[in-house]
């Protein structure tokens, strides 16, 4: 038992620092709050001549839903509708790709913890064609580039403000687990653009970030209905009317409410009905302690594919989970006397030096590249254990067939002294 508690002890104490190092527990500089409050909470400008006018059917919305935006712009302009959550998250990018001009790859990451949880413009329903064409060019849309055919950049706003970090990465540093050397602040153009990339990479698809539901008429009126999807953020949402760079509404906002079994995951950016995860993961610790592996190996691919969470989130959120059937796992494995602890405590501390790189690895790789890497991972396993599970396997491996003895003999020694 004094083991165990070493071990797990261990355990703990590794996952701890390795969430200070990465600033788990560090508050936000209250300097930095005070300015995001009073961006927030300052009284818009005066309505300049020739602005949109904007007005909302409601005010407040139920785990997503629809709103009717109704309005003024003058004749003969298109009206774009910006609408972003006061909620921010976490938006990274690593920039590996070849320059085309040097040839070299500069190896920056960028981050940003400013990204709106739901950013979304709303264009002219004849923009729907334009929209359809960069859909059907899959991954390799781009966001900057479908701004300014579908003439949306004159909407584009909000993200662009945000402050973004950047990072030149080495191999070295992220062997140990270091987004590498923090590099100076860019100019507004700059920041702008990257904005735009941090965009494509956390929304990913076009219809997360455009749609074409805004009516416009002869005489200037206009008319939208946005439809706003469940599991997105909660809180205050702002939406500004556009039709000019220098023609933009006041501001109109609607709150959206989140309530149990709902729940509102913040770093993640989206909401989610939490009995879905919580009978899957009752599932996958039956069985993946069954396995000796404490289920997150099935747990983490599964998040990704059922719930839109992003694979950062999930792969850090299915680390410490997992503790609770791994802890309940080893107890009872002790108390039939399956653990072997100078195996098990050597490989733990290799593991613990591998709990402190992986973090940042993750930050510095793609959703697409995540699921590769990891769908291989399982293949080649399951490819492993299925040939060493095949009758001829078993028969010339004498010291499998002792093994297997030797469990059966202890599985049926521990059932008698049950009963």
């Amino acid at each position: 038992m004094k083991r165990f508690l070493v071990v797990f002890g261990l355990i703990i104490l590794a996952a701890v620092t390795a969430a200070i190092q990465d600033g788990a527990f560090a508050e936000k500089p209250k300097e930095a709050v005070t300015q995001q409050a009073q961006k927030t909470e300052a009284s818009p400008a005066p309505e300049a001549a020739g602005a949109p006018t904007i007005q909302i059917d409601k005010t407040t919305l139920n785990n997503g839903g629809t709103i009717i935006v109704t309005g003024t712009a003058p004749a003969g302009k298109p009206v774009y509708l910006e609408i972003w959550s006061d909620k921010k998250v976490k938006a990274s990018r690593f920039d590996a790709e070849k320059d085309k001009e040097t040839g070299k790859r500069p190896y920056i990451l960028y981050m940003t913890l400013e990204m709106p949880a739901y950013y979304k413009i709303f264009m002219p329903k004849e923009q729907k064609e334009q929209l359809d064409k960069f859909k059907k060019e899959g991954k390799k849309w781009s966001y900057s580039q479908a701004l300014k055919d579908m003439g949306a950049d004159i909407a584009y706003s909000s993200p662009a403000k945000a402050k973004i970090d950047r990072y030149q990465a080495t191999l070295t540093g992220s062997i140990i687990g270091s987004r590498g050397e923090l590099l100076p602040q860019m100019d507004d153009k700059e920041n702008k653009k990257r904005s735009m990339q941090l965009i494509k990479a956390r929304f990913r698809s076009p219809d997360k970030v455009f749609g074409t539901d805004v009516v416009t008429n002869p005489d200037g009126t206009y008319t939208a209905e946005i439809k706003i999807r469940k599991g997105v953020a909660d809180g205050k949402y702002t939406i500004v009317a556009v039709a000019d760079k220098n023609a933009k509404s006041q501001p109109v906002s609607f709150e959206n409410t989140i309530n149990f079994p709902n729940l509102y995951l913040s770093n993640a950016g989206t909401s989610l009905n939490l009995i879905g995860p919580f009978f899957l993961a009752l599932g996958i610790a039956i069985f993946g302690v069954l396995m000796g592996a404490g289920g997150g190996f099935i747990m983490n691919p599964l998040l990704v594919m059922l719930w839109p969470l992003p694979h950062t989130i999930v792969a850090g959120t299915v680390m410490p989970t997992v503790l609770f059937s791994q802890a309940s796992g080893i107890y009872n494995y002790s108390k039939i006397k399956f653990i072997n602890w100078k195996l098990g405590v050597a490989i733990g501390l290799a593991m613990v030096v591998g709990g402190f790189i992986g973090p940042k690895m993750t930050e510095m790789i793609t959703l697409d590249q995540f699921k590769f890497v990891f769908g291989w991972i399982l293949i080649i396993l399951a490819g492993l254990m299925f040939w060493q599970t095949t009758p001829g396997y078993i028969a010339k491996n004498k010291k499998e067939q002792a093994i297997l003895k030797e469990f059966k003999s202890k599985a049926e020694a521990s059932a008698k002294t049950k009963a």
